[in-house]
């Protein structure tokens, strides 16, 4: 999968504000539920579940399910350029995640975000 994650590729699962927020709040917290991350989004949870699946078809994202709850992280296999440019995004636009940020940051840490959505 990591060989097909060109940068036409990987851009074009990024243009989309929906699916830059997901990716760049995954890279920030490194594993989100789809619970925490419709809480951080503000949005209802099949749009957010649809962008996750997109996210999971292009190669960026993998998942885990834990009883009825799915999470998602980074693909591990991830080449490293494609990561330095989530990171690089990421520090360069904390100011633009603000609003996510503050709302994921409001469900406390994550044995109270559990309790709050999972």
């Amino acid at each position: 999968m990591a060989d097909q994650l060109t940068p036409t590729t990987v851009f074009k699962c990024l243009a989309d504000d929906t699916r830059v927020r997901l990716m760049l709040l995954i890279t920030r917290e490194e594993e989100l539920c789809v619970c925490e991350l419709t809480c951080a989004l503000d949005e209802s949870q099949p749009k957010i579940s649809r962008h996750l699946a997109q996210l999971r078809t292009c190669g960026l994202l993998v998942d885990r399910r834990q009883g009825q709850w799915v999470y998602y992280r980074l693909r591990p296999e991830l080449p490293d350029w494609v990561r330095q440019v989530l990171s690089t995004a990421l520090d360069a636009n904390q100011h633009w995640l603000a609003p996510e940020t503050k709302r994921l940051n409001a469900m406390g840490d994550c044995p109270e975000r559990a309790a709050a959505c999972c």
